[in-house]
């Protein structure tokens, strides 16, 4: 089983919740909006820790480290893809336009013999939760779910818009 781990920054303005998501680049995804997006996210190997995989990760799509806070564990998900993601949510601020992501090589086109490098993340934005679910790829809208439940526990009032 594939395994990844993720960062979900949010923060919240006048009682709306606002999540930092991130587009996945590479041809495939270049001209697609919804359902294209994603935490910020990455695979790590079994054993490994996945707190300390979603920092590493969230530091390569971003070109930065994740700021300074608090992290809540939201809990796993698994993608139709059978891919399980561990999610945990900060509390905190970043640029979203300053990202600088790692890149990926492959073929393209395909079976064109041609290698080409693309970004694994070409932008990322901040959007509040209700515009979030409509561009999360499938599944990873739950963790949005969990991060209002934990928000709530703490008697913290945040709408999606």
């Amino acid at each position: 089983m594939v395994h990844s781990a993720g960062m979900l920054l949010y923060r919240i303005d006048a009682g709306v919740l606002w999540v930092l998501i991130a587009h996945m680049g590479g041809p495939f995804w270049a001209r697609k909006d919804e359902g294209a997006w994603s935490i910020p996210k990455g695979e790590y190997d079994d054993g490994d820790d996945p707190e300390a995989a979603a920092v590493r990760e969230f530091t390569e799509e971003m070109g930065s480290p994740p700021p300074p806070g608090q992290l809540v564990p939201l809990g796993a998900i698994r993608q139709s893809s059978g891919k399980r993601i561990a999610a945990y949510a900060v509390d905190a601020d970043f640029d979203a336009a300053g990202i600088r992501s790692n890149e990926f090589e492959m073929e393209w086109p395909r079976g064109s013999g041609a290698m080409r490098s693309f970004p694994e993340v070409d932008r990322a934005e901040w959007v509040d939760c209700a515009t979030a679910r409509s561009k999360l790829v499938s599944g990873q809208d739950a963790f949005l779910d969990r991060l209002l439940a934990h928000l709530a526990q703490r008697s913290i009032v945040a709408r999606e818009a």
